[in-house]
């Protein structure tokens, strides 16, 4: 069997408006046959087993996606084998998820049920306390992610001031036109996934782009400011493809997230990128369009201060809430104290060899 591909993504996250998860897109219940749901506490292996789980089929040559935990980018929220339409997903909480249909495709994986109990309860008054801490962290965050979207609106207002109307519909044309004229026609009428192109986390803003730019063959990079964004375009350019028949990714902003900033089609293996303040990540692109070629520097000009302020403060309030997500993260790395010294890893690890035949049994 030939080598698959791998993929790393953000599909949940901590957005201006709150906690967002896609997790539910990522495999459909009608189209799945089989999903994992793991439920246990913080630092019982959850996303160990999930890695384990990944690696095997991973070198038997499948495709894996690796969904990552935005509270803890080292962690896995979701493994997922497209060609075997098999995931495994942490259901615990913030992302509470339980089956749907029981039995028939969902799977219930416990590993509450390989800790003592006894050792976990004599430190309860302590995991009382410190849930209550992270639960703050994270309100407190949240709070400051909201009012960074009322600024980015604000900005929104002025850089619309400043756009060059002509020359950027004319640039949003060209565009359409060079990215449509070469794609063919399906039968079928194409589907979206949404995902996140990138996330607040403890350890700042985090991406993933790296990996959808190894995957693709073809790749357009779009450059455009706060403010001044390529929305239209893209949702253009979204419109066409879906109506040509194409699956396509879409990953949103979490600052904006109706605004989509990368879009993967995987049967063209063609990428489409942004690059702004807070989504970067150089590569080689094929072909290049620039949206801040279309500003009027001399409204720029005029509202300079007020330009200048909004993005302080927008950037202020981004690193408040990261802030408070890294105290969040060091809260919840003194509850996994309590739990891993309480935890039978060996009879979860007894349960790789019964999970991954069960997993088998959908290889054609």
């Amino acid at each position: 069997m030939p080598s698959g591909t791998i993929k790393h993504t953000f599909a949940g996250g901590n957005t201006t408006s709150g906690f967002v998860s896609f997790y539910e897109e990522i495999l459909p219940q009608e189209n799945a046959n089989h999903i994992f749901c793991i439920k246990g506490g913080p630092g019982v292996g959850k996303s160990t087993f999930m890695k384990k789980v990944g690696n095997h089929f991973s070198d038997l040559g499948y495709d894996v996606e690796y969904v990552h935990c935005s509270s803890d980018p080292h962690s896995l929220d979701i493994v997922y084998f497209p060609q075997l339409r098999v995931m495994l997903v942490d259901g615990t909480s913030p992302h509470i998820i339980d089956p749907k249909n029981p039995g028939a495709v969902d799977e219930i994986l416990n590993f509450g049920d390989y800790w003592d109990e006894i050792g976990i309860r004599r430190n309860r008054e302590e995991i009382i306390r410190v849930n209550a801490k992270i639960k703050n962290s994270y309100m407190l965050a949240y709070q400051y992610f909201k009012s960074v979207r009322l600024l980015y609106e604000s900005l929104e207002n002025i850089m619309k001031k400043a756009l060059k109307v002509k020359e950027y519909n004319q640039l949003r044309l060209n565009s359409l036109n060079n990215f449509i004229s070469n794609i063919p026609i399906k039968d079928n009428k194409g589907k979206v996934r949404h995902l996140l192109s990138y996330a607040f986390t403890p350890l700042g803003v985090s991406t993933y782009r790296e990996s959808l730019v190894n995957l693709a063959e073809r790749k357009i990079l779009i450059v455009e400011t706060i403010g001044l964004s390529s929305e239209e375009l893209l949702n253009d350019i979204i419109r066409e493809v879906i109506k040509r028949g194409y699956d396509l990714e879409c990953y949103l902003s979490p600052i904006k997230l109706e605004k989509v900033e990368d879009v993967f089609i995987p049967d063209l293996k063609l990428l489409i990128s942004v690059s702004n303040e807070y989504n970067q990540y150089p590569f080689q692109y094929d072909v290049l369009f620039d949206i801040t070629s279309c500003i009027d520097n001399k409204v720029i000009e005029e509202y300079i201060d007020s330009i200048s302020e909004l993005k302080e403060s927008i950037d202020m309030l981004i690193n408040k809430g990261l802030t408070y997500l890294q105290k969040a993260k060091e809260q919840h790395d003194i509850l996994e104290e309590f739990y891993i010294p309480n935890i039978n890893h060996e009879k979860i690890d007894s349960l790789l060899p019964i999970i991954i035949e069960k997993i088998s049994r959908y290889a054609k």
